[in-house]
């Protein structure tokens, strides 16, 4: 059987097979039929839901670290990317995390993103280290200098690689950006 938390299918499969099953006793056994049987298939049902909405998994907590960085790079806010880095934050261009969010500081000046639309491509959880793989399509703001200057819509690849920290919080201590618009690029080439 798959992990509950993962797959809270595995337990609404469960719940529709239970029922499945009541129905047929019911139809073979008519004397031994009570309405508290169904409660059985409907706990199930709730425990499903329930486990699935009160733990979050790994996974569902790195996908909130990349949505929360994706989002807070669409609203030009460094603030809030700083609390989603690790202390021990490093890249091939910043050696601390200092230097990335000065970097973010620098470069993330409103107006300059008007909608960032990310695809996971991949995820891979070692714990306590996890690597995402993703792909950003940012539409720039048609005030900013990006849009009058290069052009409106700019395709990115990235890498972030995340740590897990005190408390299961996941952080990310690495980013290497790897395409822009299908080119392969790094660190260096967008100073």
């Amino acid at each position: 059987m798959g992990d509950v938390f993962e797959q809270p299918w595995t337990l609404l499969s469960l719940a529709i097979i239970v029922s499945v099953v009541l129905w047929i006793f019911h139809a073979v056994c008519p004397p031994k039929k009570h309405w508290w049987q169904w409660l059985l298939p409907a706990f199930l049902a709730l425990a499903a839901l329930g486990l699935d909405s009160l733990v979050q998994t790994d996974l569902e907590k790195i996908n909130s670290v990349i949505r929360t960085v994706v989002k807070a790079v669409e609203e030009e806010d460094p603030d809030a990317i700083e609390t989603i880095i690790s202390a021990n934050y490093r890249d091939s261009y910043h050696n601390t995390k200092r230097s990335f969010i000065n970097h973010c500081r620098a470069r993330l000046v409103k107006p300059l993103v008007k909608k960032n639309i990310k695809r996971i491509v991949a995820i891979d959880i070692s714990s306590p280290k996890a690597t995402a793989i993703f792909t950003v399509r940012i539409v720039f703001d048609k005030t900013s200098s990006i849009a009058q200057n290069y052009r409106p819509l700019m395709f990115t690849k990235i890498k972030a690689e995340l740590q897990k920290e005190q408390g299961n919080k996941w952080l990310i201590n690495r980013v290497e950006i790897l395409e822009i618009d299908r080119q392969p690029v790094n660190w260096k080439h967008i100073r």
